[in-house]
């Protein structure tokens, strides 16, 4: 199940006021909860099949403040740098395979379309692209390593 098929299923509880949902299918199953006044949500999944760690309802936005994993603009800061955040909770990976190179590395031109890295979520491997023109100046995450929604992976100098 892609990424924007949760997004979809969480608008429509919100639209038709329901609090929980549960989705099983071959070998995953889905199970989405929201409090009765959309004050908290959690998701939930078999813990049956190795995965990452599911969140806990304080680990993500609820259904009532934000979706799950919405598109994250880069953000300007004060140093003039910009930051590349992650869209989603997962395991960040530098390099498309272990013996592969890093998509990018420090000094390493992007544009909006330049894909930076790979974040795995529910075993699905989702390309981060730059959404920025500019230059890379800090990797701010190690390959493998956990990531949170929001969390910034790279910064880059605009170009």
């Amino acid at each position: 199940m892609e990424l924007k098929d949760i997004k979809a299923i969480i608008d429509l509880m919100k639209k038709n006021s329901i609090t929980e949902f549960e989705l099983e299918q071959q070998d995953s199953k889905l199970r989405l909860k929201r409090g009765l006044n959309g004050g908290g949500s959690s998701v939930q999944g078999d813990d049956s099949i190795p995965s990452m760690p599911m969140p806990t309802s304080a680990a993500m936005p609820t259904a009532s403040s934000a979706p799950v994993a919405a598109p994250v603009a880069p953000a300007a800061v004060v140093t003039g740098e910009i930051d590349i955040k992650s869209p989603m909770i997962g395991t960040f990976y530098r390099t498309p395979s272990p013996e592969s190179a890093a998509y990018v590395e420090v000094g390493s031109e992007v544009n909006p379309e330049t894909v930076v890295c790979i974040i795995e979520a529910m075993k699905v491997m989702n390309e981060i692209k730059a959404e920025v023109k500019g230059v890379v100046t800090q990797v701010l995450v190690e390959g493998g390593k956990p990531v949170e929604f929001g969390q910034p992976l790279f910064k880059v100098r605009p170009m």
